[in-house]
This record gives structure tokens, C-alpha cells and sequence, in this order.
């Protein structure tokens, strides 16, 4: 008889542990197709702020460019084409500055399409981009070649981003 009451007791007690005022568990997380599905109902939303973009090797220079400019244009963001080195400084100060965000604030729609001189020279020559001087930064015009509207070299050391900031600004017509 003991038995048969605590085993009531303790089911009672069990029971009343239990209330549909608890909060119910969250419901799984949606699933990428929805995720997806939703995120096309809506405009595409980008973060501000440099973006540097690496070109892909081997292709045609300037379908490579004109399809990135393409791009950015239709993400509201401007394109700079930009032609560096690994061994180039004011090259590294820059490149360093734009992925610390560094250059967020006075180009927060910029895209840089990024060609290395030493693996591209080839493709950015027969496209246009030609110069005496590295870093080259070029406006393309629409079809893809480089516009008139660049500049390019650099001081060395602490001062190169300071350097190549107006110059940008310029070409970009800000």
C-alpha cells in the first residue's frame, strides 16, 4: 500500500511539473532553400565598405573587367581597376589598408578588381592597362579597356595610402 501511494505521489508530482505555460522550445531554424527563397523576395542588401576583388587567371582581360564593372553597377558600387605586385610597397600599404577597412569611410561603394603585374601583364596589356609605375588604378570604360581616367605609382612607405587616397577620389570623380 506504501508502495502504491508514493508511486501516486510521485506521478502527481511529475504531472503537475509539467504546464502548457512553459515556453515552447523554438522552432528549428529555417533551411537553406528557404533562407534562399526569402532572401529573393527582397533587394540584395550589401555591406559598405572597400571590396577587393581578385581576377581570375587565364581569361580575357577585358571581358574579365567589363563583366565586374557590370557587376558593380548593378550593386550601386563603383569599379577601379587596380594593377599591383607582391614586392611592390606602396602596393602592400594600400592593399593592408583597404582589408583593415581603413578605406571604408571614404569609399564605402568601392569594388577594386585586383590583377597581380608579374601573372597578368600579358592580358592587362592587350586590354590597355599599361603604365611606367605601379600600383595602376584605371576607371574601364565600357567595354572592358582601360578609360583615360588613371593614375598610377606611389610614394614608399607610411605616407602611400595617404598618397594614393586624392588620386583616387579624383579619377572616381569624387
Amino acid at each position: 500500500m506504501r508502495l502504491r501511494a508514493r508511486l501516486l505521489g510521485l506521478l502527481l508530482l511529475a504531472c503537475s511539473a509539467c504546464s502548457r505555460n512553459e515556453v515552447e522550445p523554438p522552432p528549428d531554424p529555417p533551411s537553406a532553400a528557404a533562407s534562399a527563397s526569402a532572401a529573393t523576395a527582397g533587394p540584395l542588401i550589401l555591406a559598405r565598405g572597400v571590396r577587393i576583388v581578385r581576377a581570375g587567371a587565364g581569361a580575357d582581360a577585358s571581358r574579365v573587367i567589363r563583366d565586374e564593372r557590370d557587376r558593380a553597377k548593378s550593386d550601386g558600387r563603383d569599379l577601379v581597376v587596380y594593377v599591383g605586385a607582391k614586392w611592390c610597397e606602396p602596393c602592400q600599404y594600400f592593399h593592408k589598408a583597404a582589408l583593415k577597412g581603413d578605406l571604408d569611410g571614404d569609399f564605402p561603394e568601392l569594388t577594386i578588381l585586383e590583377f597581380d603585374l608579374d601573372e597578368d601583364r600579358d592580358r592587362l596589356t592587350a586590354a590597355g592597362y599599361v603604365g611606367e609605375f605601379i600600383p595602376l588604378f584605371a576607371m574601364p570604360a565600357a567595354d572592358g579597356r582601360a578609360s583615360e581616367r588613371k593614375f598610377e605609382g606611389s610614394v614608399k612607405g607610411n605616407g602611400a595610402v595617404a598618397n594614393i587616397a586624392p588620386r583616387l577620389r579624383k579619377i572616381l570623380g569624387k
